[in-house]
């Protein structure tokens, strides 16, 4: 692997020119409550937008997608398995406690090896870290891992206070401590998250806001309409059909922009009672399922076409998009020829279970309406989001409509929930041919080479169909027009370095 070195950045000593208390709160508004606010366990993109400026990580992501030092400074590949970072001096976690290399390596330890972690796939290829000095950590790997260094710039990436991981054990979600710009105060479930302003903090002064409080608000609706009432300041889901409202409202602004994940349906694959079935063992049934689906009109109809329709993990605007998968198109009636070929009878009863958000109640009422046509008989089921969460991870779904806000990597939207034994595999998807075109594209740094094995392994799950994946999403957030200095990351982050609010 050739070898690469980032500098770090040297930033000049800025004056405090503003106490906390003069500085406004934001308020900002989430389609869901956060699952547990804890880098290990945590799978909720929600989770990230309220934790990203409370539990800092590693590395970042900048508006182009590159990875820049966030608690490091900088890294340097010393082979093609041994890599070395380097941290920044004088930094510590809320507790007092230092960021130094020996809370790297309990961090990343904690990721690898606590029970539930959901970043164990993130890591799996880290053989041990090694402390070599306070403010340098050595990272040995047991393979050459061309993704590692970017599963470092998301939650793999992020530190945890070790005095405190110990003392509270797993009631560290209840009161996290970490080393980032804003640390917790309070959570009231369903109600609010709250965070407020470190002072102290070694980039304090491009953080404008003394108190960032995080308000769950399924309802669509209403978070809008508490955008436009000054009740809240940013909605970071406005709905597509409402995008022409923001963009006409003074007061308010409109980003709009494309992301990295899909929004899919996971079968569960036999792996619990619920998926043994002739939905969840046989291919056939599955692909009558997406034969009975347009993907476009349910994106015209219900997102106003604002998403991108797609059958693979990466969205088109991804490099590693793979222009020979493509959709398949809608034929109700080839859709009841296979259900027979697999001695199906009909209406086949599947139920749907989505979260209980409207575009995702009637992204499933059109996919009742259109599977009804080729024999299907869908009976959906809405669930607050955490619990869907929940019930999947424990194979209490049958049938799951679900996004996944994506990485820049395909390594990332694939690996952790279809590499068989990996985390978030809740499906219960094997094969060996897939685990093994996947594995060769992390040890490789070609581009082409690595696209040749994503083309296949994207195929054969277009074949298998172990999520049948439906659209790339966009971002479309709405800010009051006072927000200043927001920079837009295809993450769906709200990162606030910069950001103010004008009186």
């Amino acid at each position: 692997m050739t070898r690469r070195i980032a500098l770090a950045v040297t930033l000049a000593a800025v004056p405090f020119l503003a106490f906390a208390q003069d500085l406004p709160q934001l308020r900002v508004g989430m389609s869901q409550d956060a699952d547990a606010l804890d880098p290990t366990l945590s799978r909720a993109y929600v989770q990230r937008v309220a934790t990203l400026n409370m539990c800092d990580g590693l590395f970042t992501y900048n508006d182009k997608l590159n990875i820049v030092p966030r608690l490091a400074t900088g890294y340097e590949w010393a082979d093609s398995k041994t890599l070395i970072v380097k941290l920044r001096p004088g930094v510590s976690f809320h507790d007092g406690t230092p960021v130094d290399a020996a809370a790297v390596k309990y961090s990343l330890e904690r990721h690898a090896t606590m029970s539930g972690s959901a970043r164990k796939g993130d890591v799996a290829s880290l053989d041990h870290v090694e402390v070599v000095d306070p403010l340098t950590v050595r990272f040995v790997l047991k393979q050459p891992d061309v993704v590692f260094l970017s599963q470092l710039g998301v939650r793999a990436g992020v530190l945890v206070s070790p005095k405190a991981s110990e003392a509270a054990g797993k009631d560290f979600a209840l009161n996290p401590v970490c080393a980032g710009p804003y640390k917790f105060v309070e959570r009231v479930a369903q109600d609010r998250i709250v965070i407020d302003r470190v002072p102290d903090y070694w980039d304090a002064a491009n953080y404008h806001f003394s108190r960032v409080t995080f308000r769950p608000i399924t309802d669509s609706t209403i978070r809008l309409a508490n955008l436009k009432a000054g009740a809240i300041d940013v909605n970071i889901e406005i709905p597509p059909v409402e995008m022409d409202n923001v963009r006409k409202d003074p007061k308010l602004k409109l980003y709009a922009y494309d992301g990295l994940g899909y929004t899919g349906i996971s079968f569960n694959l036999g792996r619990t009672a619920l998926g043994q079935t002739p939905l969840g063992t046989d291919a056939r049934v599955r692909r009558a399922f997406e034969l009975a689906i347009d993907r476009e009109a349910l994106v015209n109809v219900v997102y106003a076409g604002a998403h991108a329709p797609t059958a693979q993990p990466m969205p088109p605007t991804s490099p590693f998009y793979i222009p020979a998968v493509k959709p398949t198109t809608r034929d109700p009636a080839k859709a009841r020829a296979l259900l027979a070929e697999a001695g199906v009878k009909t209406p086949f009863t599947v139920t749907l279970t989505v979260i209980n958000q409207p575009d995702s109640v009637q992204s499933a009422e059109v996919i009742q309406s259109m599977a009804a046509e080729a024999g299907f008989d869908v009976k959906i089921n809405s669930m607050e989001f955490v619990s869907s969460l929940d019930a999947a991870e424990k194979g209490n779904t049958a049938v799951y409509l679900i996004s996944w806000t994506g990485r820049p990597d395909a390594d990332g939207n694939i690996r952790d929930l279809l590499h068989t034994g990996a985390p978030v595999n809740w499906v219960g998807y094997k094969n060996a041919g897939f685990d093994d075109l996947i594995d060769q594209a992390r040890g490789v740094a070609d581009m082409n080479q690595r696209l040749g094995l994503y083309g296949k392994a994207f195929q054969i799950l277009h074949d298998d169909l172990p999520i049948l994946y439906l659209y790339a999403p966009r971002w479309i957030f709405g800010m009051s027009s006072k927000i200043e200095g927001f920079t837009p990351v295809a993450d769906g982050m709200l990162r606030l370095n910069g950001v103010s609010l004008s009186k």
